[in-house]
């Protein structure tokens, strides 16, 4: 398992679950920097910036970490589509980079480097941010234009907006028509919201029940041991670390199941205490520490 190094603080909640994925990916597959540069044609530097935050891999280079690593890449590019429009909307103004392939384009075969992968463009941008979105494909392809992207999302966000008008129509008349049926006025529009824009339900309240079984603390939330969790994220298992960290005396704020500033700051002091990486991030190695 890599020791990586903490994501930069300014990185998008989206951003951050997506290098998540990515670092476990690589970590389960077992290849080493320069391995997964050879196997999908884009260079250790440029993997060094994606799976440490500093740029947006391609939406080509995530396909070929998903199928170098046999993972299904469906639900990869869906993380990877909500993460780039995050980035998009903070860097669109930004100039385009160079693209490295067209630059040695005329260059002779002996000045080609043979050994290395085809290194992206240059990053841009003001300096300590988060650098952009890296444009360079494997054999130096031309980059997808930012607004092609914006433009595909606009799309799927018109898409979900029709079917759920369409949904909100079809239950606003079938409760008219019961009314009707029952001999009674139907009431006024404005009082009457379908079932599709009604306020979420309240998230379930959580209740730790800690105990030790074969020598190991367990919540009663989750009993998993390498579930990657962090900031911006929900469920039983988010649960189970507050509780865990309540346990250890590390208080998380409520338990209420949502990875919070207050949650991943505990995890840090956590981390610390435990000469763990301070990132913040609950992965296979603090769960050890919690549940040991």
């Amino acid at each position: 398992m890599s020791r990586w190094k903490g994501l930069p603080a300014e990185l998008d909640p989206s951003a951050r679950n997506l290098v998540v994925r990515l670092r476990r990916l690589k970590d389960h597959s077992g290849l080493s920097l320069r391995q997964l540069a050879a196997r999908t044609g884009y260079s250790t530097s440029s993997w060094e910036r994606y799976l440490g935050g500093r740029s947006l891999p391609p939406r080509e280079a995530v396909e070929a970490l998903a199928s170098v690593t046999g993972e299904d890449p469906t639900r990869l590019l869906a993380v990877w589509e909500v993460a780039a429009e995050a980035w998009s909307g903070r860097t669109a103004t930004a100039p385009a980079a160079p693209v490295a392939g067209a630059v040695r384009a005329g260059a002779s075969a002996g000045e080609q480097d043979q050994d290395q992968a085809p290194e992206p463009a240059a990053e841009t941008g003001r300096a300590g941010s988060v650098g952009l979105v890296d444009p360079v494909g494997p054999a130096c392809a031309g980059a997808e234009p930012a607004r092609g992207r914006a433009f595909h999302v606009a799309v799927a966000a018109g898409v979900v907006a029709v079917a759920l008008t369409a949904s909100a129509v079809v239950a606003l008349a079938g409760r008219v028509d019961t009314e009707d049926a029952r001999g009674t006025a139907a009431p006024p529009a404005s009082s009457a919201a379908p079932a599709t824009v009604s306020p979420p339900p309240d998230l379930p309240a959580y209740t730790c029940r800690v105990e030790r079984i074969d020598g190991l603390w367990y919540a009663g939330q989750s009993a998993t041991r390498d579930a990657i969790v962090a900031n911006g994220y929900a469920g039983p298992e988010v649960a189970e670390a507050q509780c865990l960290l309540s346990r250890a005396g590390y208080s998380p704020g409520d338990i209420d199941g949502i990875f919070g500033p207050v949650t991943e700051r505990a995890v840090k002091r956590l981390q610390a205490e435990a000469d763990l990486v301070v990132d913040g991030i609950v992965g296979p190695h603090t769960w050890g520490a919690l549940r040991g």
